[in-house]
């Protein structure tokens, strides 16, 4: 599906893909290598601090002087996407500055150059709550056909194509918040904002073409309609978000390739939507959008004041993870094939891990088939959804998956998949697996944890650990689907094939 493929943004994820021709061994697009350091932390950072540069008021006021870093130390597990994420430059821009032939090998101790750019100040104005980005408890209640009923815009008639079929804005809308566990009410101010899509019933051919103003893939493709615009942003606001809480991001970077540092004041929901108009604009067009006269102004006319009622923290400090099992048969020995990585896209916290089935794909299939192989409940509870290859497990029996803890299970097979509304208690079946739903290369399952509707990442200090029967996700250090699953001595790697015995764990 589009979806991930739009949202798989680091060139070794592309590199891999290269890699994607049906072949009896591999089963997913992930590899573990072996680390010279494990860690669930990203690494401080080594960037020298040279001579001050020139610092640019947001307001246009005085300038001042501020130490800019011209440099980067390689660590242990760093890869030019995470140090690109860390300075919020681009890797493409890091290459050519290096000359790198190829930008997924870098030596330990390696001195990289920055880019020269101007710092300028960031805007320390709060836009949202968290609890008013993330789909947290009370997103449910928010009625999404009621709320476009009522508006005089083009959104009343808009849809867009997804998969060869045809789907309504307000199914996509919904679709997208449910996937990406975005709060609807942001995703629609943002199309208003950007677009006009509420209040103009004939919005530029431009504005209904690229809603939200997202720019061309990296690999290639355009991101024309409604979903593709959706999805991009949704996955740039949980990059900013999460990249705040877990990945140490602490600068923008501008289309005018100027950068502004976070102010620490800040709050994870208000990054986000500043590292997603970041993403669209110029320093000086972005600093007009992220005062109380910008984006935040449209908000509070159709929703009002989004900090009433807020929740806060949507985590409570000392959340503890209850008691989870691995999500297949005890008895069966499953291949642990992908390490921590995005719950759905990248940009979301690193919330995911894979696995894959037994049994070997038929002869002569695709590495896409429909296993044999049944995934099931790795703990008591009900199933909150049930369609497109997703199934959602929520553990506090309410049926609101925005409240409490909730797994996704993720590229389950349409036949033999679990209702919604089921109740299952460990080990029921979920369903077989297969390639359905998201993107994937091989049929495996993706599974991901999350809490009031926060991804919630599976290894770091930020969350509690993801334990499953004493097996405990460890995350290399900056590197997206790459780990391992540790019991006491024990380990298993994350790794893609079949031939070795350190990818096999059971229970």
């Amino acid at each position: 599906m589009r979806t991930q493929i739009a949202t798989l943004v680091t060139l070794l994820m592309a590199l891999m893909l290269s890699a994607c021709a049906p072949s009896p061994e591999v089963i997913v697009i992930t590899a573990t290598f072996e680390p010279t350091q494990l860690t669930s932390l990203a690494p401080a950072s080594t960037a020298t601090q040279p001579a001050p540069t020139v610092v640019v008021s947001a307001a246009g006021g005085e300038t001042v002087s501020v130490p800019n870093p011209e440099r980067y130390i390689v660590q242990p597990g760093d890869t030019l996407t995470a140090i690109a994420l860390q300075f919020a430059v681009d890797v493409e821009m890091l290459q050519t500055l290096n000359n790198l032939a190829n930008p997924d090998l870098l030596e330990v101790g390696q001195v990289l150059s920055l880019p020269t750019t101007l710092l300028a100040q960031g805007s320390d104005f709060r836009i949202i709550p968290d609890s008013r980005l993330v789909r947290a408890p009370g997103s449910d209640a928010f009625d999404i056909d009621g709320f476009i009923d009522a508006q005089p815009g083009f959104i009343r008639t808009a849809s867009d194509e997804v998969g060869e079929i045809t789907y309504s804005a307000r199914i996509i809308i919904k679709r997208v918040s449910l996937e990406y566990s975005v709060d609807a009410r942001l995703l629609l101010a943002l199309l208003e904002y950007k677009g006009g899509w509420l209040s103009n019933a004939s919005p530029s051919v431009y504005a209904q073409t690229y809603a939200m103003g997202a720019p061309a893939s990296p690999f290639g493709f355009d991101r024309d309609g409604l979903y593709r615009q959706l999805t991009w942003a949704a996955d740039q606001l949980n990059a900013g978000y999460y990249g705040w809480k877990v990945r140490g991001l602490r600068t923008l970077n501008f289309t005018d390739e100027v950068r502004a540092p976070f102010p620490a004041t800040l709050n994870a929901g208000t990054v986000g939507v500043q590292y997603l108009l970041s993403q669209i604009s110029s320093y000086e067009v972005w600093a007009a959008q992220v005062n109380a006269d910008g984006f935040y102004g449209t908000y509070v006319r159709y929703f009002g004041d989004p900090f009433v009622d807020a929740l806060d923290p949507l985590v409570p400090l000392g959340l503890t993870q209850p008691s989870l099992t691995l999500p297949f048969a005890q008895g069966e020995i499953w291949y642990f094939t992908g390490g921590w990585h995005g719950g759905w896209g990248s940009g979301s916290a690193w919330a995911a891990v894979d696995f894959a089935p037994p049994d070997e794909r038929p002869d002569g299939s695709l590495s896409c088939y429909i296993s044999d192989s049944f995934t099931t409940a790795i703990a008591d509870g009900v199933i909150a959804r049930s369609e497109n290859g997703s199934v959602v497990l929520d553990l506090d029996g309410d049926g609101d998956e925005a409240t409490g803890w909730t797994i996704l299970y993720l590229h389950v097979a349409s036949l033999d998949r679990i209702a919604q509304g089921s109740l299952v208690r460990t080990g029921d079946r979920i369903g077989r697996l297969s390639c359905e739903g998201g993107f994937s290369n091989g049929t495996h399952l993706h599974i991901a944890r999350r809490y009031n509707g926060e991804w919630i990442a599976a290894a770091g200090d930020e969350y509690p650990p993801f334990v499953l029967n004493e097996w405990q996700v460890i995350g290399l250090t900056t590197l997206e689907y790459q780990g391992y699953l540790r019991r006491g001595a024990e380990e298993r790697i994350a790794e893609q094939g079949r031939l070795i015995v350190d990818n096999r764990v059971g229970w």
